[in-house]
């Protein structure tokens, strides 16, 4: 679209003019590009006082919210109320006032002007004061910081400098941008809640350099000296590049080692950071914007109104100055006690151009009153009384949490009920975001069954009985042999609902290959929610794919980012904390299986397992030589690791698309029917990932790890394509073992919420990684989905194919 210059211009001046009014300086335009050349970004290490000076002086620490401030209040927020139009007239008609022509004093109209506008601004001075002291609190908490040798003592966050060397304890916010140096577990992890700045619930896992691991003490800090060359100040949350230079050394930094202002240290005593970034130079500012002075929908219509209401006032001040300049010239004579001839010199009856303007412009001051001056102070109440109740509203309360709804500004109150349309994620907000291990394909063959919310949906869909096939024990049943039943999918009740004519199925076919536990009667284990006993109580070893079985197990034991956690309220039994709750739920499965993940160091897993070959419990310790972290560009993460043997294996996870790319000529065996297995999996409404490994020669590895080395420590733009022809380099050739399913229930009252919703006639939108089937058919579980709804598929692969089949959607559309 072209805009005209005459726009543009214009749009400038008033940019131009309000920059003016706040008395700030302009903002440039100038777009943070990470990975340029020569960053200039140069941080000394325990050494603050160099950041003093030029070139290596950087912004303080302290953050401002707010809208104004003593200088800025008064000509920005005039500049605020005098934008409406009702406020800009009656200063007009005010001025008016003043002059001779006015027919009543001037302070009938400048009295509630200056009320109306003096408390609108009051409204103004409140909320941003509100604003103030919120930042007033959180510029004035305290971290621990080095002061000397081994002393580390309370400093005001906003008196922070980069260079600075904090203590962050547990539940304490990170003041600033932070290089982490060394935590309160031995290997250096730390966990990061970052829920203020991207909104996941999950901890993040952070871990910092080996060669400061060990610094772990106050004292220790003393002769700390190091150097950090890094990317400039840019608003990425996920991206950091750098190296630290240490002991005439070079160690190439990552996301993974950045802890990030307004995220929060948990599950962890205390951590040991130095400043690397501060105050509007720290990422979570850089993502933030000023207070912006919103208009809400209604206002923008009042303004309408006023602009009608105003030709109307000038329609009958039109009429009524013509109609007594006409009257005055020829009808004087009878009206001669009024002494018309006397009121003003420039006043003369018998002159009708001039009686006309006089008259008009007392009768546009005389009028006046058809545009209230209360209109806007009178909704300025009203909208703070909103604000008041809403904060107020108990049915808004969450018992979960403690906490209630918040209104931070009364501006848009009314804007609520204007909504038309909602996008929502999926994971979190439809769904608990907890993961339960539920199936496994394991060497192409299936395992675990049972039915769960989106089969029960499909079958309501289709007139099924899905709860009659759900397995259940009774309460009178004493057996402890195992029953046999159907392993259960979408597509298995479609098949049997057909071959049954469309009856309820009460005889069920039985596959006599899938053996469920009769455990039911025990407490179901968190994140493990998984029923067959040809794999459960160590029933596997006794596969004739045992190897498969073994290997598969094994790669959900040590391709992850978890850490293990003492369980107080089991017995022998470990809980784990990971990135992501799929990685939980995989940690809590290896462990039911009998590969129970003890331990992690920055160079070791040990895994507790069960050798088939003996049957017994053996502790086995391998060697962490590579972490290749999964990304959303990537779908996949990957793990190298040294067995005691001394070979080396890539463990690899991801989406299946990804995984099934990069398998080698002999990976392919069990392709086909765990493909099916994926298929069934999605249709019923379970995440999957997909696991394969291979074998790594020394040579190779030797060969590869020094290219990727080289990689690591690049610092320009060239860095993130090494890195990716890096990791093409290893992960080939994989040999497929199979894909987990784990599923994330839906939150209670989500389907009779959506229903309402769109009942209500608002439009909902959901956003989901999750593959076509899935996303389906967890539309018809939350009821965003119904039966009478006509689908359209639209597939956006490439440009000129998505256009024509949007044009065919729209087509489609006004057909229905």
């Amino acid at each position: 679209m072209v805009v005209s210059s005459g726009k543009s211009k214009g749009k400038l001046r008033w940019s131009k003019l309000y920059t003016f009014s706040c008395f700030r300086p302009e903002e440039s335009d100038k777009k943070d590009v990470l990975g340029q050349a020569g960053f200039s970004r140069v941080v000394f290490c325990n050494e603050p006082v160099k950041h003093k000076l030029k070139p290596f002086k950087y912004p303080n620490n302290y953050v401002s919210t707010t809208k104004y401030n003593v200088i800025t209040f008064l000509p920005k927020a005039l500049f605020e109320q005098f934008r409406r139009v009702a406020n800009l007239y009656f200063l007009m008609a005010a001025v008016l006032s003043v002059s001779r022509y006015s027919p009543f004093s001037p302070v009938s109209l400048i009295a509630p002007l200056v009320f109306v506008v003096g408390i609108s601004m009051l409204k103004e001075a409140v909320e941003d004061w509100q604003r103030f002291l919120q930042d007033l609190n959180v510029n004035s908490r305290t971290v621990k910081t080095r002061v000397g040798n081994g002393i580390f003592e309370d400093k005001l966050w906003k008196e922070l400098c980069v260079g600075d060397v904090v203590k962050v304890s547990k539940n304490e916010y990170f003041p600033s941008d932070l290089l982490l140096l060394s935590s309160s577990y031995d290997d250096g992890l730390c966990y990061v809640e970052t829920m203020n700045l991207d909104g996941e619930t999950n901890l993040k896992i952070k871990r910092c350099l080996e060669v400061t691991l060990g610094m772990n003490e106050d004292e220790e800090f003393g002769r700390f000296r190091a150097v950090v060359r890094c990317e400039d100040p840019n608003p990425s949350l996920y991206t950091f590049v750098g190296n630290l230079d240490i002991d005439n050394q070079s160690y190439p930094l990552s996301p993974s080692q950045v802890l990030l202002r307004d995220s929060k240290l948990r599950n962890t005593d205390y951590i040991y950071g130095v400043v690397i970034f501060t105050g509007k130079d720290t990422k979570a500012v850089r993502n933030s914007t000023m207070s912006p002075s919103k208009r809400s929908r209604i206002e923008r219509k009042m303004d309408n109104v006023i602009y009608l209401l105003f030709s109307v006032l000038l329609l009958i001040s039109l009429v009524s100055s013509v109609g007594s300049a006409l009257v005055l010239k020829y009808d004087m004579a009878e009206w001669w006690y009024l002494r018309l001839q006397h009121d003003d010199k420039f006043f003369n009856p018998s002159k009708p151009v001039s009686s006309f303007i006089v008259q008009f412009v007392r009768a546009l001051m005389l009028y006046g009153y058809l545009i209230p001056i209360s209109l806007y102070v009178s909704i300025e109440v009203v909208k703070v009384l909103q604000a008041m109740l809403i904060n107020k509203d108990i049915q808004m309360y969450d018992e979960v949490t403690c906490k209630s709804v918040e209104a931070r500004t009364s501006n848009l109150n009314e804007e609520l009920g204007q909504v038309e349309m909602i996008l929502s994620d999926k994971t979190g907000t439809l769904t608990c975001n907890q993961m339960e291990f539920r199936k496994c394909s394991i060497a192409g063959i299936s395992y675990g069954g049972d039915v769960n919310e989106v089969d029960i949906a499909a079958s309501k869909r289709m007139n099924v009985d899905a709860e009659g096939y759900r397995f259940s024990m009774c309460e009178s049943d004493t057996t402890n042999e195992s029953f046999e039943m159907f392993e259960f999918s979408v597509a298995d009740i479609i098949a049997r609902n057909a071959a049954l004519g469309g009856k309820d199925g009460t005889d069920n076919p039985i596959n006599e290959n899938a053996k469920i536990s009769n455990e039911r009667k025990e407490s179901v284990i968190k994140g493990f929610n998984f029923r067959d006993d040809r794999l459960m109580n160590n029933n596997w070893i006794y596969r004739s794919n045992v190897n498969d079985v073994t290997m598969f197990f094994r790669v959900l034991a040590l391709c992850h980012t978890g850490i293990p956690l003492e369980d107080n309220q089991t017995d022998h039994k470990l809980k784990y904390e990971a990135e992501s709750p799929e990685e939980v739920a995989f940690l809590i499965a290896s462990q039911e299986f009998g590969f129970q993940f003890c331990r992690r160091t920055q160079s070791t897993m040990v895994l507790k397992e069960i050798d088939p070959s003996s049957k017994k419990v053996l502790q086995r310790e391998y060697k962490l030589l590579n972490l290749l972290e999964f990304s959303s560009s990537r779908k996949r993460m990957s793990v190298i690791v040294s067995d005691e043997d001394g070979q080396i294996f890539l463990l690899c996870k991801g989406a299946d698309s990804i995984i099934f790319n990069k398998l080698g000529e002999n990976g392919t065996l069990y392709q086909q029917e765990t493909t099916s297995h994926l298929s069934n999996y999605a249709e019923d409404g379970f995440r999957t990932l997909a696991f394969a490994c291979r074998k790594i020669e020394k040579g190779e590895y030797k060969h590869w790890n020094k290219i990727f080395t080289q990689a690591k420590t690049t610092i320009g733009p060239e860095r993130e394509e090494l890195l990716e022809k890096a990791l093409e380099m290893i992960e080939k050739d994989l040999i497929l073992l199979g894909v987990a399913a784990v599923e994330d229930k839906l939150q209670k009252g989500v389907p009779e919420c959506i229903d309402k919703l769109a009942q209500a006639g608002l439009k909902i939108w959901l956003l989901t990684g999750d593959k076509k089937e899935t996303a389906i058919n967890i539309g018809f579980a939350c009821s965003l989905l119904r039966q009478d709804m006509k689908q359209f598929d639209i597939s956006l692969s490439k440009e000129a194919e998505s256009n024509n089949q949007l044009k065919f959607f729209r087509l489609q559309k006004k057909r229905f």
